[in-house]
């Protein structure tokens, strides 16, 4: 997964759904900190969908505790070829924590796979600047940067999409959307302003962030708003 174009993830805790996503998705991503035994999964799988991981920690929305442990998983899974992408957290790069997340970028760069670098707000949408700012920094760190925050009204959205479109105008690979149900269109408008990867999973009950719509549902909706472009 180079994200050189839009992506559609599915997000998943479960790689056992692979087969039921491939009719509408680029990519998985294993959710590891939600997931049962991961590296066993990843060992078992032989889908046709590259697999981006994740080992969100909790101060970020996820459920891995803040150890070295959780990074040596993530570096243990990039051995398996069907990686080919990590995500890390802004936060944790910039010093975040007691551990150092740089080596798994480095990692991830020695086995040829790419780096999104994540930020997140739960309870806001931070304004336009701030939005370009955050992005900014997380393209330091990675190929790609990716800032979900929670909407409260249509101006939050609009200081997301347009922030996505300034950062994609000057040549750089973001991904955003917005959370909630005053964000839950973005995620379907995002990728015509710029944005390079999107999720959602195969079953609506099985969403991992609020407002996501499901695979086919997303699918969808972008296939029909691009061909009105």
């Amino acid at each position: 997964m180079n994200f050189e174009s839009f992506t559609l993830l599915a997000a998943t805790d479960d790689l056992t759904v692979e087969p039921d996503a491939r009719e509408h998705a680029d990519g998985v991503e294993l959710r590891m900190d939600f997931a049962d035994e991961p590296l066993a999964q990843l060992d078992a799988y032989e889908g046709t969908l590259p697999v981006l991981v994740t080992n969100r920690v909790e101060w970020e929305g996820g459920e891995a505790p803040d150890t070295a442990g959780r990074l040596d998983t993530l570096e243990a899974a990039l051995e398996y070829e069907a990686v080919s992408a990590v995500d890390l957290e802004l936060a944790a790069l910039a010093g975040a924590g007691e551990y150092d997340a740089g080596r798994v970028a480095d990692a991830a760069r020695d086995c040829g796979a790419s780096v999104v670098v994540s930020t997140h707000d739960f309870e806001s949408t931070p304004a336009r600047q701030e939005i370009a700012d955050r992005l900014r920094r997380a393209c330091e760190y990675g190929d790609v940067g990716k800032l979900a925050s929670t909407a409260h009204s249509p101006d939050d959205v609009l200081a997301m999409l347009g922030a996505t479109r300034e950062l994609t105008a000057a040549g750089e690979s973001v991904a955003t959307m917005c959370m909630g149900a005053a964000g839950r269109h973005s995620r379907a408008v995002a990728p015509l302003y710029g944005s390079r990867i999107g999720y959602a999973p195969v079953d609506p009950a099985d969403a991992t962030a609020p407002g996501q719509y499901d695979l086919a549902t997303l699918r969808s909706l972008i296939s029909q708003l691009r061909s009105d472009q």
